[in-house]
This record gives structure tokens, C-alpha cells and sequence, in this order.
């Protein structure tokens, strides 16, 4: 019978993992499980990944975070998307030069799928990203995407955050402690295996630590999963060419100056820099690929990006592999985070991974002791994530109409596009993506998320041969102007992200509102 986790390392993955399995299996119980945690003192936090899913406000109002407390003790804002900036054409190309992928899905009127009318003209000469829903208007305006009154984690437009990692991983950690977790600080020096190849515990300065099931939550050196058990990794740099990144944080200037409801993505010669708001700075790093340009013209393009803030201002320099364990439950020991897998900051991938990881554990728990149930059912869930996911981010690169370098050539070159994506491509130069083309269970990204980096990127869906059999021209042509006037509306009444975030400093989010 399974009743002890033990998770080899913190940070946002760890005590996210921790605080999540705390509350689903119990923790706190007299009949739940036993979880430790183990982290060295020594290894600190990535600490750059601040984007999330809005998967996020589910995980955290799990765990037991209120959506006040995240706003005043991470820095956090809110985030309804990503912009993209320059990804179709080469600045001063000819076309739009942004479009963008709101949380938001495609409003629909009477049931009426609005995308067909829109490829066939009936929208206008204006982007899908901005005729679908009333989000990019409100986003592009700095607008929040609720209202002081609403309560927690509920709003009427989707949402997520941008957070300061390294103050999300301490507030993790002190309600995973709270709800039943026990935190032990302390280095490991070995991991043992059984005669069965099975991991036995782990050692450490203090001594040897046993658990039913381990948790690999090392980062990048997979000290369990990859060191000690020798589940390979597999590389996707043949696919997503990025593997470096150049980091700085620049305060704002002003205290009153607007704080962006979008991730900020704009492409380079040779990858693309993002540009996250939170309360008091921005986060501001340039992702490239070194077999395209080097560290200094990097570091050279980041801190013009940023301009005459970035005086002064030390960068952080990282490394990484794109790719994916396909295993990532071997025996009794899970990999959860970056020893499991990561692509690139591209979309905020990274942390909702950790997310379904965490949750198919706590469905999947063997506690009567069949892993290998569990294993193959988590395993295949998972590959088919990564699979799915690396084909949503090449597709940023590949419809990619720039070819002012040697990255953007190579980007578009077939033998670099995966043959799953391809299949999809062909499907949809007659029929737009729908919800055939997605199965809940293993796409972290939805049909309507596919329609806005498709269009945006300028990809042709012809629907001409079927045109004749939209009857609901009127009606779409109404349920377009809707959406305008919601988009009106919104940006009128919504408060800024900054003022909901100086709210939420201050007091509670609710009818309330009580002061804090």
C-alpha cells in the first residue's frame, strides 16, 4: 500500500507539486498520505518563467492561495494572452505587424460559429484575433479583465498571471507546509536503486530518506529520473532551434505607468524577446538559438529592446535543451518540471506542465500499489501533451512569412516541421481548425487557440467550395458588431490592470470588498 512521497527538489515545480498532492491526497488527514520535501540550500530558482495558463487559478485556489494574497506577495498581474509582434513580417514588411492569442474563445451567437462567415469576408478587413471576442481591444488598452467586485478567480474575460517565480515558489512552499507537507532542507548526495531497479531512498548529509513514491523535481539535472534511473531525453532541436535565453529586469520609471495584460513577444533575427509587467518591473529576456547568432549580439538586442533603462542593469544568461522525456514514470519515481521536460518560454508552457503532471498524479496515485497501472496511463498522457505542444509552438515559426535570416529560412524548411503538424496544416487549407482537431484530455491548447496563431500568422483556409451553404450572413454580421460593442464597452468600464492590481493591494476581491 502507497502512503509516502518523497520530492527531490523546490521551486515553482516542487511546492507547486507539494501544495497541490497536500490538498488532493490528504496530507492533512489521519488517512492521506505522507509528503516530504527535500531541497538544497544551495541550488536557487530559474526564476524566470513568469507566465501561467488560466489553468492557474484552478491549481491555486486548490491549494488554498487567494487571488489577493498572490497580487500583494508575488508582484502579480494579470495576464489575458500573448501579443505577438513582428512574428509575421520583418519590421517595415507589408501586413499587419502583431496579431494576437487572447485567453478568451470565439464568441458564438445563437450557436453560430463565427470563424467561417469571418474567411468568408463577412467580418470585415479586420483580424480574427479582434472580430472573435472583445479581449485584444480591452488587453491592447492596459484594461483588467474583471472587476473589483468580482470574487476570486472569476471574471467575465479568461484570464491568467504574471507573477515574480521566485516569490511564488516561497508562498507554494508555506501553504504546502501548512496543509501537512514537511520541509527539510538538505543536500543529496546519492540515490539508491532495489535489486528490481526501483528507487530504494534517497541519501543525504542528515541520512537516508524512504517514500513509496518519489518525485523528481530537480530541474534540469534530473538527479532521479535521468542521473540515477537513466530515462533518456529526447531532444527537439531539430524541431524548436532555441536554446539560450538573456534575462534583465527594468523597474518602471513612473509608479503610475501602465502595466501590460499581455505577455509582450517580439521576434528578432534570431529568436524573440519577451516582455512580461508585474506590479512593480518588468521581465524582459531575449530567447535565441545559438547555432543562429551568439551571446553578445544577444545580450546587444535585448538591452536595445529595451532602451536607455537597461544602463546599469546586470542580465542572466541560461542554457536548455528542447525536448521531452517520454517516459516520465519510471517505476516509482515521476519527473515533474523541467527533469521532465521544457520547450522554450514560448506560450507558458513550463508551468502548466508541472500543473497536469501534478493533477494526473493525484488522480493516479497507486495506493494500493499498482505503479505500473498508473505508470502507463501517466506516461501516455504525458508524451501526448509534449507531442501536441511542440507542434503548437513550431507553428509560431513555421507560417512565418519573414525570411530576412538564416533562422527564419530554416524555420520554414520542411524537414524541420513535424509530420503531425503537417497533417494538420492539410486539414485545415479547406476547414478551419474545430474541436474535432483536439481532444481535452491531452491538448493544453484548444481549437481556438490553434484559429489565432493560424490566422494571425496570415495562414489561407479556403471555404469557398461550401461557401453557399452558410445561410447566416446577418446573423454573423450581427454577432460581429456585438462583439465591437462588447470590445467598447469593455475598455470603457473595466478598470486598468494597474488600478485592479493597487485594489487588490489594498482589499479584498468580492461584493464586499472589505479592506484588508
Amino acid at each position: 500500500m502507497a502512503k509516502r512521497i518523497l520530492i527531490v527538489g523546490g521551486g515553482t515545480a516542487g511546492w507547486l507539486t507539494a501544495g497541490y498532492l497536500a490538498k488532493r491526497l490528504g496530507a492533512d488527514l489521519p488517512g492521506g498520505v505522507s509528503i516530504q520535501l527535500v531541497e538544497s540550500r544551495d541550488i536557487g530558482i530559474l526564476g524566470v518563467g513568469e507566465g501561467t495558463f488560466p489553468t492557474i487559478r484552478r491549481t491555486l485556489s486548490t491549494i488554498g492561495i487567494s487571488e489577493t494574497e498572490l497580487v500583494r506577495r508575488c508582484g502579480a498581474s494579470f495576464k489575458q494572452g500573448t501579443k505577438f509582434v513582428h512574428w509575421r513580417h520583418a519590421p517595415g514588411g507589408a501586413g499587419p505587424d502583431h496579431y494576437a492569442h487572447p485567453f478568451q474563445n470565439a464568441e458564438a451567437r445563437g450557436g453560430l460559429e463565427l470563424l467561417p462567415y469571418w474567411l468568408l469576408g463577412v467580418g470585415g478587413d479586420v483580424n480574427w484575433d479582434e472580430v472573435a471576442n472583445p479581449q485584444k481591444k480591452a488587453a491592447d488598452a492596459h484594461r483588467a479583465p474583471k472587476l473589483p467586485t468580482h470574487p476570486d478567480y472569476v471574471s467575465p474575460l479568461n484570464y491568467a498571471f504574471h507573477f515574480d517565480a521566485v516569490a511564488l515558489a516561497a508562498l507554494l512552499r508555506e501553504h504546502a507546509v501548512a496543509n501537512g507537507v514537511r520541509h527539510l532542507i538538505d543536500q543529496v548526495s546519492e540515490v539508491r536503486l532495489d535489486e528490481d531497479g526501483a528507487i530504494a531512498g534517497v541519501v543525504t548529509a542528515s541520512g537516508l530518506l524512504e517514500a513509496d513514491l518519489y518525485v523528481d523535481c530537480t530541474g534540469f539535472r534530473a538527479e532521479l529520473i535521468g542521473k540515477a534511473l537513466g530515462v533518456p531525453y529526447r531532444s527537439c532541436r531539430d524541431v524548436l532551434f532555441c536554446d539560450s535565453a538573456v534575462a534583465i529586469q527594468i523597474p518602471y520609471r513612473d509608479g503610475s505607468a501602465p502595466i501590460a495584460s499581455f505577455t509582450i513577444s517580439t521576434a528578432q533575427e534570431a529568436g524573440w524577446v519577451w516582455d512580461i509587467g508585474l506590479d512593480r518591473r518588468r521581465g524582459i529576456g531575449h530567447v535565441y538559438s545559438s547555432a543562429h547568432t551568439d551571446d553578445a549580439r544577444a545580450e546587444e538586442l535585448v538591452r536595445a529592446y529595451v532602451g536607455a533603462d537597461a544602463e546599469g542593469i546586470e542580465t542572466r544568461k541560461f542554457r536548455f535543451d528542447a525536448g521531452y522525456r517520454e517516459v516520465n514514470w519510471h517505476k516509482n519515481c515521476v519527473a515533474i518540471g523541467l527533469s521532465s521536460g521544457f520547450f522554450e518560454p514560448l506560450e507558458a508552457t513550463g508551468i502548466v506542465m508541472s500543473e497536469v503532471a501534478a493533477g494526473l498524479v493525484a488522480s493516479l496515485f497507486p495506493w494500493g500499489g499498482d505503479f505500473e497501472t498508473s505508470a502507463r496511463q501517466f506516461n501516455a498522457n504525458m508524451l501526448q501533451r509534449y507531442e501536441r505542444a511542440r507542434d503548437f509552438i513550431k507553428l509560431h515559426y513555421c507560417l512565418s512569412q519573414r525570411r530576412d535570416s538564416a533562422f527564419w529560412r530554416d524555420n520554414v524548411a520542411e524537414n524541420s516541421i513535424p509530420h503531425s503538424l503537417r497533417e494538420r496544416l492539410e486539414r485545415w487549407r479547406f476547414r478551419p481548425p474545430t474541436e474535432l482537431d483536439v481532444d481535452p484530455n491531452v491538448d493544453i491548447f484548444t481549437e481556438a487557440s490553434w484559429q489565432y496563431v493560424l490566422y494571425g500568422m496570415g495562414w489561407k483556409t479556403d471555404v469557398s467550395a461550401r461557401a453557399g451553404a452558410y445561410r447566416y450572413h446577418d446573423d454573423a454580421r450581427a454577432a460581429f458588431e456585438e462583439v465591437r460593442r462588447q470590445a467598447a464597452f469593455a475598455v470603457a468600464n473595466l478598470p486598468s490592470n494597474r488600478e485592479l492590481i493597487d485594489y487588490a493591494i489594498n482589499n479584498r476581491f468580492g461584493p464586499v470588498g472589505a479592506a484588508a
